[in-house]
């Protein structure tokens, strides 16, 4: 993974994202490379068999897409059936992509080595087994330890699927549609996720919407060894175990401490946590630059243009995962939709994030690549502008309006970073390279869930005022109102306990605090993606159109 130079060259920075592949297709001594296959890759016998494999690639990727935010809309169940905490509800959510980010750097190098198809099977296998077995989870212990065993496989996943794509598709106007197949498969799985799950809750129970892994496994099971080529480094390293751990201990601490300080204020404890993974990192990085075979080769972040496609990826994913955490709270227990019909609802923007991601791969010929991925993440910003400055109690018209908004700028957006990001490297290094793309999807997905949830959780807590008659010995038990102070599924359950006058009370009183909150995280994120914005125009201002 050592065949990038920390200063990319002026040439390099201004090249479109086909073009990029072919400059930095060359070893560190500057000379060009002879483009050939990677060593132990076999080329695919035709084009038919070409989109073959990626129609089955795309059954992993849907199923980790969905996977992301399936249970968002299962939350209330869950909370119905598990009773976790607020803290334990939001690891439900945030420990699957917490170990996933923790693990593709690791699990993009692996493939490198033993084979990505051959990586690609056992993390299909592992997946499958171990959804049946979380889909029974009789407490929140086990469901929080199952989801973190998922994102371990889920690692196996992702990387080799882009990475694959990358060999399976060497020509860039081809490779150039296949990732725009695999972002709106992946966006558009993320939007179906809670369709889906909704539909699962409502006809069966929470459970089913792991359980269903298994069935969409075994396509890729059955027909992967056939019809998807085998590739691999020809020239790989050996693993770094002590790596592997260092990139754990980064990503662990700092997410738990920026979650404990979102939802418990400031203390020395977390301060000292984050600092603690901060440190990590940063022997992390300094031991990559020491090693002859890296786990990831930090010197590719030196080149802007990978970089910032990163940085667009993150910021993307950040703002659409923490969207959906509180519009699937809001429309099942605020508005009172059932979770079928809050999904229903959001198939406008599953259809426009997919309608956009396929939109923009002509459209970089007539316009250029960084002012694409500049639009899309300003049109997540004008979503959240909707959402920071709207009246969102006339019902759910505003809220949806602002999703279709930001699943445009989604789609857009990461369809041209993804495909900046694979031609900027040799085929043969493109599982490391998939990694850090897929690293940076799931750290956006993973910090919108944990940051602007936390916050989100926080503001309702300290603006909840509960109504005169609920107290300490009153209606509801001391257990119902603790809930009800914790989270807005709490206020909701403890309502439906209450005579109607107090019933009602509550609930306003838990919208006017969840609300408040929806606010502050929607302004947050606002200034984000117009910050982003701007930094993706002005840094990829010279990337050419693509030919």
């Amino acid at each position: 993974m050592g065949t990038f130079s920390s200063t990319p060259t002026p040439a390099a920075q201004d090249l479109t994202a086909d073009t990029v592949g072919r400059a930095t297709n060359q070893p560190a001594g500057g000379q060009p490379r002879t483009q050939q296959p990677p060593a132990n890759q076999p080329a695919a016998p035709g084009r038919g068999r070409d989109w073959l494999a990626l129609g089955l690639l795309m059954f992993p990727v849907l199923l980790v897409a969905v996977d992301n935010t399936a249970l968002t809309f299962a939350l209330p169940a869950i909370s119905r059936s598990l009773e976790p905490s607020g803290v334990q509800l939001l690891w439900i959510v945030d420990a699957y992509p917490l170990v996933l980010a923790g693990l593709l750097v690791a699990m993009g190098s692996f493939g490198d080595r033993i084979g990505r198809r051959r990586l690609l099977l056992i993390g299909s296998t592992g997946f499958a087994a171990v959804s049946a077995a979380t889909a029974f989870a009789p407490s929140a212990e086990w469901l929080i330890a199952g989801r973190a065993a998922l994102g371990l496989f889920g690692a196996m996943l992702m990387p080799s699927t882009l990475s694959l794509i990358r060999n399976i598709f060497p020509d860039p106007n081809r490779r150039r549609l296949a990732v725009a197949i695999w972002a709106a498969g992946f966006s558009g799985g993320a939007a179906l996720g809670p369709i889906f799950g909704g539909w699962l809750v409502e006809q069966y129970w929470w459970g089913a919407i792991l359980l269903v892994a298994v069935p969409i496994m075994l396509p890729i099971l059955a027909f992967g060894p056939v019809f998807i080529p085998e590739s691999r480094d020809p020239r790989p390293g050996t693993t770094d175990v002590a790596s592997i751990v260092l990139s754990l201990l980064t990503m662990v601490p700092v997410v738990y401490g920026i979650k404990s300080l979102a939802t418990e204020g400031f203390g020395v404890a977390p301060a000292a946590v984050i600092g603690f993974g901060l440190l990590m990192g940063y022997v992390f990085v300094r031991r990559q630059k020491r090693l002859r075979s890296p786990l990831l080769d930090v010197g590719l972040f030196g080149n802007r243009i990978f970089s910032t496609a990163i940085t667009a990826n993150v910021l993307a994913l950040f703002s659409f995962n923490g969207f959906i955490l509180f519009l699937a709270q809001h429309l099942q227990l605020l508005d009172g939709q059932k979770p079928t019909e809050s999904g229903i609802a959001m198939i406008p923007a599953l259809i426009a994030t997919v309608a956009a991601g396929l939109l923009v791969v002509p459209l970089v010929r007539k316009v250029r690549p960084g002012f694409v991925v500049a639009g899309g993440l300003s049109l997540s910003a004008t979503g959240y502008f909707v959402v920071a400055f709207g009246d969102h109690s006339g019902g759910p018209a505003l809220l949806l309006g602002a999703l279709l908004i930001l699943a445009l700028g989604v789609g857009a957006a990461e369809t041209i970073s993804n495909d900046l990001i694979l031609g900027a490297v040799p085929p043969e290094k493109s599982g490391a390279a998939a990694a850090i793309s897929e690293t940076g999807y799931e750290i956006g997905s993973l910090l919108g869930t944990a940051i602007l949830g936390s916050i989100l959780t926080a503001s309702y807590q300290r603006n909840l005022v509960l109504p005169e008659g609920i107290g300490a010995g009153g209606p509801g038990g001391a257990h119902g109102i603790s809930q009800a102070r914790e989270t807005l599924t709490g206020a909701v359950e403890l309502a439906h306990s209450l005579p109607a006058p107090l019933a009602e009370a509550l609930t306003s009183a838990a919208r006017v605090a969840f609300d408040s909150g929806v606010h502050v995280t929607a302004s947050i994120a606002l200034g984000l993606m117009a910050g982003a914005a701007v930094l993706v125009a002005v840094v990829l201002r010279g990337v050419p159109k693509a030919r």
